[in-house]
């Protein structure tokens, strides 16, 4: 994570600490604060170190318990701050995934052009319905969320509609693996690729494929999203980046357009995705 993240918890930290040692009704050990937060010791020891992220449920306690509610506005909005590059999954998913989805579908709702990166599964704005319900499930069992999966499958699919949306841009590169990768039962990867076939020559999809065998500067790396040159987001088994310096959306952009010298589309890409479906065993 960057030193500018590490800095800003670091620095909320110091300023839990301050508000216990400067309590109005007197010095606070951390001990006796945990006493009355009814937490273990330990939590407020990584919450002032730095060591770990506080929810605001977490600020608002602590605020109360120092006796000085009225900082909570303060401490929310570092936290909010830092937390805007750092979006824990284990968070965003603690009420299943369809809330996440409406989440980006504002968030891509608010874009004009996109320019995406997928380097291990279909891209979701290219999904069937019956692949993403494949994929949430299986990352549900795997991070043990709560299992919504039709919810978050209306969900994704609603942000389709902006494929149908004048003057809106999608453009997706896609490495071949991505194609490939068996995340569902055969039937429903080939009319995966099906719907692919189809979106190809959309006057809303630039649909890049990178084969297999072609040559390229840079490897696979994450998936990211950059939407509008104003963000971009990677994700990370832990956690969702959110990163919206220019310096950094500069750098994804370059990373793009060297994937994107590496792609065929087209009718080219249209023979590599019908490649792919006619290696799938129905």
């Amino acid at each position: 994570m960057s030193t500018d993240y590490q800095r800003a918890r670091a620095e909320l930290g110091r300023r839990l600490r301050e508000l216990r040692v400067e309590s109005p009704a007197g010095r606070l050990t951390g001990t006796e604060l945990a006493q009355r937060l009814g937490w273990p010791q330990s939590k407020v020891s990584k919450l002032e170190n730095g060591r770990q992220i506080p929810t605001v449920d977490d600020l608002r306690a602590w605020a109360e318990a120092v006796g000085q509610p009225g900082v909570l506005p303060e401490l929310s909005a570092r936290l909010k701050g830092f937390e805007s590059h750092l979006r824990s999954w284990r968070r965003l998913l603690a009420a299943g995934h369809a809330p996440v989805q409406e989440t980006w579908n504002a968030l891509v709702s608010e874009s004009r052009t996109l320019y995406v990166w997928d380097d291990h599964v279909v891209n979701g704005m290219l999904r069937t319905a019956d692949y993403a319900r494949s994929i949430f499930k299986r990352h549900a069992e795997f991070r043990r969320s709560p299992q919504d999966t039709e919810d978050a499958v209306r969900a994704r699919m609603k942000r389709q509609e902006r494929l149908y949306v004048p003057g809106r841009q999608l453009n997706v590169l896609m490495w071949e693996p991505a194609l490939r990768a068996q995340m569902c039962p055969p039937e429903v990867l080939a009319a995966q690729m099906d719907r692919l076939l189809g979106v190809v020559g959309m006057d809303t999809v630039h649909l890049g494929i990178v084969p297999l065998d072609a040559a390229s500067r840079l490897p696979p790396g994450n998936s990211f999203w950059v939407l509008d040159d104003r963000l971009v987001t990677v994700e990370d088994w832990h956690a969702e980046l959110w990163l919206d310096d220019a310096e950094t959306i500069a750098l994804y952009r370059r990373v793009w357009d060297t994937f994107a010298e590496s792609a065929v589309y087209g009718a080219e890409a249209q023979q590599v995705i019908a490649r792919v479906r006619r290696s799938i065993k129905v």
